[in-house]
This record gives structure tokens, sequence and C-alpha cells, in this order.
């Protein structure tokens, strides 16, 4: 008896195995691994998807249930995808199925026993008959089917086209063509078709020239490249053409029949690459991220699962896409925070890169002006090859960068966001009909309203946090949970007047409105793009109307690659920098400095400016110095004498419920259960449990256990086993609990 190993979905971490399924005769051929099938599970015998992993002849068990229905007519995972979604299990802390999930496009999953998205399809009609008889018939209905005659003259001169663009083109009805395809005269099939993104249809440009240190660093990656397996750096700084060095690389493996994967960071800058890399490749490209519509996300997965497109550029998600012959994964900006999960499976993109390109025997290409500091040790240490670009790549100086001291602004009487010297800069950019990009981390008009006289705070009631205004609808906002209320025009409590601090970027917005009247201001933040293509239609703007001031948060940090920006100022760069994460000082140096390397990209020399309270701070002297080699020698002693990463790996226990003594209850014996399993293991350290940084999110209050170990301790079984005896545990019924590794937050 054949029987199948399935992953039913909709279980807990805790029940998560492979179940036996036995196979009825007649679906005997049609269960295979890869597909999704229904299973009738738990006592109810509910139905439930299950993902099959594996046929084997016998099963542990002697009585089993059987498969009800298979869902997909052909496998949606390859074997080696199936390695991946068990290795996700084990490494992730996730089950199976929520591994499959995250590689699928939604489009395939099935809502009321119905496909999310179909297949688009168009009717193409084709004469049935010889050109030569088409023309006869179409003379002898031209009087009494004028219509009919019509269609088949232009049929018998075209040949197969759309029922659409036909009778668009010959003002026909439908009727009349349904009247020749029963007379015989036409056929009319069906074809499948895709729904793909918005393209780019640039000219299409010769490979590009290398200067001397990108051909160095291009010989020595394609090298690499044929020796199999294995990760490589390339730090750049910002303007070296690490991007021209991609189109190389993906251009040698295109000519050796393998595909490529490049990674970006932010959906923003998807556009931009799309539009650089199309002009060398053409439709060989498909783009995945979250942005395109379901249909568009599904049909762009079938594409590269057919091999129509060997390129693919995208977010987080695109680490999956179902490539063949794979030769290559790049993740460009590799240090950003947003290639990790923060919903199971909690997985970082360079993990999962570094898993693919093992089983493919591929190379992986992290690429970076700022790299990760676990990046650049493990390249010093000879894990990662290495190579440099320290020059731009048209040896244009690096932006000038001048620190102003806010404090001083503030004794001069000056209690705005924008300091003289910086509002002097725009004024010259401005003369001189040039560009400049603000940059401040946070959106909203200001972070906290206050009454100056009894000290009220408008809090968000679900979350630990304060509400942040928003002057364009008078509305307080929770960021964390959405919640949202009119602001008062007094203090609700006393009656007092109101204080507001803390500016966002539609605060800088007004501020420069009022500095500079009648003068172009675009602001890039999550209020203003939209869910689908408002990115790429803010910064077409920003370079095709030559709009003078674009303030944005983050997303304007990196990657984009306008001519005429040469100046670039820093609002608050001490914003991030006392957050007491360990990672604080590596993001505040990656975000100051990817901004300043936006300006003077081109001919026009750039110049930055960068607004603090804390102008001697080492890491703001090394960003504006652009000295990472600096920043990094003094990073990675901290980090050996704090024993954090990349000297141990932090493996973490998160509780979280809406009792926030019982979840501490909870910790606490989380904690005491892995004191337990370490004894006799004296180099790992257990923190906590303590709160995270905003301790309640929607209502559940959060705390976490963390394991500080040397890499490669193997504690991975421990900390798993915790979590399922928890999540069994009745007396915690009202917790969650799930585990993590190197969290971002």
């Amino acid at each position: 008896m054949t029987i199948a190993k399935i992953a039913v979905s909709g279980i807990t971490y805790s029940l998560d195995r492979p179940y036996d399924y036995s196979i009825p005769r007649e679906l005997l051929g049609a269960v295979e691994p890869g597909k999704r099938v229904i299973v009738p599970f738990s006592r109810g015998n509910r139905p439930a998807e299950g993902i099959v992993l594996a046929l084997a002849r016998e099963s542990a068990f002697e009585k089993l249930k059987p498969v009800t229905a298979v869902m997909d007519e052909e496998s949606l995972l390859s074997p080696e995808a199936l390695k991946l979604a068990v290795w996700m299990h084990e490494r992730f802390f996730c089950t199976v199925f929520e591994a499959v999930k995250a590689m699928l496009p939604a489009g395939l999953w099935y809502k009321n026993g119905k496909r999310r998205v179909g297949d688009k399809t168009i009717d193409m009609v084709a004469l049935a008959i010889p050109a030569e008889e088409a023309m006869e018939e179409s003379a002898r209905k031209a009087r009494k089917a004028p219509q009919q005659a019509e269609l088949l003259r232009v049929l018998g001169e075209v040949g197969r086209v759309s029922a659409k663009e036909l009778r668009d083109f010959t003002g026909a009805s439908a009727q009349s063509l349904k009247a020749l395809e029963k007379a015989g005269l036409v056929s009319v099939e069906a074809e499948t078709v895709f729904r793909k993104p918005e393209r780019y249809e640039e000219e299409r440009l010769p490979s590009p020239e290398l200067t001397e240190d990108q051909q160095a660093a291009f010989e020595g990656l394609k090298r690499l490249s044929g020796e199999g397996v294995g990760a490589a750096l390339l730090f750049g700084v910002t303007g070296s053409g690490k991007t021209t060095v991609y189109i190389r690389l993906i251009e040698e493996l295109l000519k050796e029949g393998k595909s490529s994967i490049l990674l970006v960071p932010e959906i923003a800058l998807t556009p931009q690459m799309l539009r650089t890399f199309s002009s060398h490749f053409g439709d060989d490209i498909a783009v995945m991220h979250s942005s395109l519509s379901m249909g568009e996300r599904y049909d762009e997965w079938k594409r590269i699962r057919q091999g129509m497109a060997r390129v693919v550029i995208g977010t987080r998600s695109a680490v999956f896409a179902p490539v063949h012959n794979l030769g290559i994964i790049i993740i460009d900006e590799e240090q950003e925070d947003t290639y990790k999960s923060e919903n199971s499976p909690r997985y970082h993109a360079r993990d999962i890169a570094k898993y693919r390109c093992a089983q493919a025997k591929a190379r992986l290409l992290l690429g970076s002006a700022t790299p990760d500091v676990e990046s650049r040790y493990f390249a010093g240490i000879g894990k990662y090859d290495f190579f440099t670009l320290p020059a731009r790549f048209n040896d244009q100086a690096l932006p000038a960068v001048e620190i102003v001291d806010m404090k001083r602004e503030l004794r001069r009487g000056n209690g705005g966001s924008i300091s003289e010297f910086l509002r002097c800069e725009l004024e010259k950019n401005i003369a001189a009909s040039e560009q400049s990009i603000l940059f401040l981390n946070r959106r909203g008009t200001n972070k906290l309203i206050t009454c100056v006289e009894c000290g009220y705070t408008y809090r968000c009631p679900r979350c630990s946090v304060s509400l942040t205004y928003h002057s364009y609808s008078r509305k307080l906002m929770c960021h964390y949970c959405g919640y949202t209320r009119p602001l008062d025009e007094n203090c609700p409590e006393c009656g007092g007047i109101l204080n507001y601090i803390g500016a966002g970027t539609q605060k800088i917005e007004e501020e420069l409105s009022a500095l500079f009247p009648g003068v172009g201001i675009l602001r890039m933040d999550t209020d203003t793009v939209g869910p689908a293509g408002g990115h790429d239609a803010l910064l077409c703007r920003f370079r095709d109307e030559n709009i003078p001031i674009m303030v944005g948060t983050q997303m304007v940090t990196k990657g984009l690659n306008f001519e005429n920006v040469t100046l670039v100022g820093v609002i608050s760069a001490d914003q991030s920098l006392y957050t007491g994460d360990y990672r604080s000082g590596e993001r505040t140096f990656s975000l100051i400095t990817q901004v300043i390397g936006r300006s003077g990209r081109f001919v026009r020399p750039g110049r930055a400016v960068i607004q603090t309270f804390t102008p001697d701070n080492q890491v703001i002297r090394q960003a504006a110095a652009q000295d990472y080699e600096s920043f990094y020698a003094s990073e990675i002693a901290l980090r050996r004498l704090q024993d954090t990463p990349p000297f141990t790996e932090l493996l973490t226990v998160t509780v979280s419920g809406t009792d926030e003594s019982h979840v501490l209850k909870c910790a606490s014996d989380v904690r005491f259960a892995l004191s337990s399993g370490l004894r006799g293991k004296g180099d790992i350290r257990i923190l906590g449990p303590a709160p995270l940084a905003v301790v309640k999110v929607n209502n559940r209050y959060r705390y976490r256990v963390i394991l500080c170990a040397p890499p490669g301790s193997r504690l991975r079984r421990l900390v798993s086993d915790v979590v399922i005896s928890f999540s069994s545990d009745k007396q915690y019924r009202d917790v969650s609990i799930y585990a993590d590794s190197n969290p971002s937050d």
C-alpha cells in the first residue's frame, strides 16, 4: 500500500509533523510530492489542506485516514523546495505548512472552495478556411452581412488576432463573430496570457563598461562563480557602481544558461532597479513584491517557473522564486532589517539564500556601502570572499559634509527643525535649480502632544506608546495598531494649552513651506505612498518635474539615483542612536551614510548637512566622514566586549498575552526551563525575562527571554522543546509563545 506523508495546515508548531494518510485507489498517481491535498484531520475529521512531502510503502500506524481530494494538477514545489520547507521548520521554529505558504504566491490559495486567482485567458480568432476562400466569402456577404464580411476580410489580411482587437478594429458586434464561428468559417480559442506589472520599454543598451576597480571585482566574482558554493561581500562606497557589476555578472550567467535573483530591501527601489535592468535584459525579467496585484504576482511566479524569465528582481519573498538552474543570488543593501521577516516563518532572506545557493551550487553575493557588521566580520576571517569598490564610478568626490549642533540653534532662538545653515544651503540649491533631499525617519506632524499645565499626554489605549499627531486630518494615530482619534482644542483633563513636541515629515513639510513660499516640496512616507505603484509615481514626479525639495523617511536613504540632487539634509541624526538596541550605532551609521550618498552622484559636486544634538558622538563623526572601516573597527571591538553577534547567537523565546502578570509568570517559567536544560554549559548566558521596547501592542503584553550562545551551539532543539512544552500546557492556554533567532526588534 502506498501512503502519503503530509504537512497539514492550521496546526500549531507543537503538533507539527508529517502525518500519514492512505491513498484511495482512484487517486493513485494523482497524489504526488509537492501537490496540495484535502485530508480529514483531528477527531472531528474536519477537512484541512495539506502539502504532500513524500510517498512511502508502509506506515508505523495500522489505521490511516484516506486523502479526500487532490487540489493541483501538477506539483507546485520541487523536491529541493520541499527540503527547504523542512529545513525552515527546523531553523525558524515554524510549521512546514507556514514555510510552504511563504514560498507560494497568494493567488494559488483557496477561499471558500475557490482558487483566489485563476489563469487569465483571452479569445483568439483565426480563419477556419483558406484566406482565398475567406476573401471570396467576404465579397458574397458584403451586402447582406457587412460586419461579417469585414471580419473575414481583416482576418484574411492579418491572420490570428484577439477577439477584442478584431471587434475594436472592425466595429463588428460579438453576434457577427459568433455567427461566423457557428458557420465554421472562423475558430475561436481561449489562450492563457500573463498579467504583467508595468514594464519599462527601455532602449536596449550594450554591456556596460567597467572601471578598473569594477573590472577587478567582476573578474574575481566571475572566477569564484565557477568554483561552486560560496558567498562574497562586495563593499563599495555610495555611487561606486555596484549595480553595474551585478549586471555584468548576470549577463555572464545568462550566457551559461543560468538564472539570477536580485533582492532589494524596499519596494521603492524596485522601479528604478527594474528600469535599469530592463534596458539590458528586456522581457527576461520578472518582478516580485507586495505592491503587485494578486494576479500579477501569480503570473510572474508562473513565468519564472516555466523558465520564461531568468532574472528575478524583488523584495524579501523573491528569494523563494522558482528559478531553474540558479546561478547567483544577489542581496543589495544587505544590511537592511527589511530582509528579516517579523511574522512566522521568521526567516532572514540571507539565510534562505545561503541554503538555496548551497543546494544549487550557486554563488551568493552581498552588496552594500555599509555592510552588516556580521557580514564584514565573516569577510575579515575568510568565511566570505571580499571585494571592494573604494571610489565612485565617475571619480566624483564623495559629498562634503557639515555637522550642525542643534543646541547652538536653540541658544540662538531657533526652535524649528531646520537650522540656519541648512536653510541657507537649501536657498543656494533653489537658486541654482538643483534638488535637495531631506531625511527624517518619523512620519506625521508631531511625535507627542502633552498639556503644559497638568502634563497629560495622549497615549494609545491599546499600546504602550504615545499617539502621533497628523495635521492633514487633525487626527492622532498609533503607528503600531492603527488606532485614531480626533485632537481636542484643549487638554481633555484640565482644559490647559496643548504642547506639540517632536517633528515628523509632515511638520518638516509645513516648516519648509513657510520658509520657502511657492517652492515645490514633495513628501515621501507611508502616508503619501499608495499600495500600488505610489513609490514610482512620486520618484518620477521628483525627477521629471525637477521638484526642488523631497522630504522622506528611510525610503529616500538608499538606492535612489538622481542626477540633479546635490544637497542632502539629515534632520535628526540622534533619533535612532539611543534606542537601547546593540545595533543602534550600526543602524544610525548606515542610514546617515546611505542618505549622504544620494548627493552629487553625477557631474555636480554634492554636499550634506547633518543636524544633531550630540555633534561629538563617534558614530555621527564617522558617518560624516563616510569612513566605514573606522566605524567597523570600533563597532566590532564593542561587540566583542558586549559578547553580542557575531561572537554569539541570540535565540529568543517571546511570550505574549492580554494578562501582563500571567505573561510574566510564563516567561519566568520559560527561563527556568531553559536554565534546567543548560546545566553544565557555563558559556551560555540567559537574559530576562524582560519587556520588549514597546511592551504592549494591540492589548497584548510582550516579554522575552534571550539565550546568548556561541555560534553553532546546537541549542535550537532545546528552545524548540521548551516552546512545544509551554504551547501544550493548559495552564498557559491564554498566552502565545514563539521562538526566533537574532530578532530585529
